[in-house]
């Protein structure tokens, strides 16, 4: 139980640390961007499609690290007129639904990203797929996540435990 604690700790970091990493480059190349459009007069063709391509990936892992820090809005004022038993019973329901969900994300995402490797973005001049990847990875997050979650208490952070931390 130890070893599998900590493989979802270093995945955990290697999230987290992409998304600040693809954040970080985001940035620069938006920068880099307004900065020869600007002053330089001409504008790199790759940079407007880095900035997409890194959006949606920056996105997709937002969506997977969303769930694992229980970041996600949740509708808790229809929820808590039901007594203990339904509340439980909805929330297991709500985390098989995210694993659910995962699922889905890594097979169509999968089956889109393959049908699109023989597209090209012009210019980057590299394939789609590399773009589309971003859908299978963080179902991939989204359902380790999820199956994290089954075996934790609650769905969402409480209001007054995300005003302190």
């Amino acid at each position: 139980m130890k070893t599998l604690k900590k493989a979802k700790q270093v995945m955990d970091h290697v999230l987290l640390g992409l998304s600040v990493t693809l954040i970080g480059i985001i940035v620069l190349t938006i920068l880099l961007q307004i900065f020869t459009r600007t002053f330089l007069d001409f504008t790199p063709a790759w940079s407007e499609e880095l900035a997409r391509l890194l959006f949606v990936w920056i996105s997709f892992l937002g969506i997977a690290y969303g769930f694992k820090e229980k970041l996600h809005i949740a509708v808790g004022l229809f929820v808590k007129r039901f007594n203990d038993r339904t509340k439980s019973f909805i929330e297991y329901m709500t985390k098989v639904l995210i694993i659910i969900f995962g699922m889905v994300l890594i097979y169509f995402g999968t089956e889109f990203m393959l049908l699109m490797n023989y597209s090209t973005m012009a210019g980057l001049g590299i394939s789609s797929s590399f773009l589309y990847a971003a859908v299978p990875v963080a179902g991939i997050f989204v359902t380790i996540n999820g199956v994290e979650l089954l075996f934790t208490k609650g769905l969402h952070q409480e209001y007054d435990d995300a005003m302190e931390g």
